[in-house]
């Protein structure tokens, strides 16, 4: 019997050393590797663009709210206010004079397809200019300080607050272009669609993404130390409308005053609607200029103004962020 004992100590102490080895192992397992920490300022950006395109497309009603403006100026302005009837209601004028006046004025066949171009800038402008907005909203829920405390670079939250502005006015814009060809054929006043191609199309984007990165530029920039709303609302009412009625977008230059005339030259918003304008509507063609209808600036002009305003006010942006940017 006194053989037992110490036979039955070591059996219990090796069962005890296997528990014991048996539960490091499963720390150990539990205990997994943290991932790896992606410090990739693409990756940065790539995630605050996204989170706010999340937020974004997961309200629609946001995304109709903001369509109903232009298509409302589409249907009263361009439909039922339509100022090209004016030249077929003068006594004496035959349609293909009328038609001549209207290309000679508008620079293309009816003035709604003049004010559908003009209301591509106006969903730019007006998104863009919200832009702000998200980055108060941040500074007011806390997000900012979160995002601050991140290997994520100041100027990364700002491009990405660009970022995800220039997206979303791009895709309300593709559907207010939309939207007016099928009010124009709904109506009985067709959009003039003779110069549209995957080339036109194309290079009249192209030339929106650098108003919208612009302007979006621009409105981040101003809310970059603020966290009242009701500033940035003031900011922002200050400066669309200014912006959009000193411009070619509702109206020909040619009918502006010339003190007017003079501001609308000096205008980003302009030259976006005038490069519009030329590529969809083909308002820079010989026979619109055969009937009287001037351009703002050539086609080279427009895309060499809208390229300089993005990346001056994108990197002063940047700049600025390194300053004011801050928990």
């Amino acid at each position: 019997m006194a053989e037992d004992v110490p036979a039955r100590s070591t059996v219990t102490t090796q069962e005890q050393a296997i528990e014991e080895e048996q539960k490091e192992r499963e720390m150990e397992r539990s205990f997994r590797a943290a991932p790896t920490l992606n410090k990739s300022p693409l990756h940065g950006l790539w995630a605050l663009t996204n989170r706010d395109l999340v937020k974004w497309y997961k309200n629609p009603i946001q995304l109709i709210i903001s369509l109903v403006q232009p298509v409302v100026w589409l249907g009263l302005f361009g439909l039922a206010f339509n100022i090209g009837k004016i030249f077929t209601s003068l006594p004496g004028v035959t349609p293909a004079e009328a038609s001549v006046l209207n290309l000679g004025t508008f620079g293309t066949s009816s003035y709604f397809s003049y004010l559908a171009a003009g209301m591509l800038a106006f969903i730019i402008l007006f998104t863009a200019a919200f832009s702000g907005m998200s980055v108060v909203w941040d500074r007011r829920f806390g997000f900012m300080n979160k995002a601050l405390s991140t290997p994520v670079g100041r100027g990364a939250i700002v491009v990405a607050k660009i970022s995800q502005s220039t997206v979303r006015s791009l895709i309300q814009a593709a559907i207010v272009l939309v939207i007016a060809v099928v009010l124009g054929s709904v109506g009985g006043v067709q959009m003039d669609t003779s110069y549209f191609s995957v080339l036109t199309i194309g290079g009249s984007f192209v030339l929106l993404f650098l108003m919208s990165f612009g302007l979006s530029s621009l409105f981040v920039m101003l809310a970059l130390r603020s966290s009242d709303w009701q500033t940035q609302m003031a900011i922002i009412n200050l400066l669309n409308l200014p912006l959009l009625f000193a411009s070619n977008a509702m109206l020909p230059v040619a009918m502006m005053p010339s003190w007017l005339q003079s501001v609308v030259k000096y205008n980003p918003v302009s030259y976006a609607v005038d490069g519009v304008r030329q590529m969809l509507l083909g308002s820079g063609s010989a026979s619109a200029a055969a009937a009287g209808y001037h351009v703002l600036a050539p086609l080279w002009v427009d895309f060499s103004v809208l390229a300089g305003f993005a990346a001056v006010l994108s990197a002063l942006g940047i700049v600025l962020s390194w300053r004011l940017l801050s928990n």
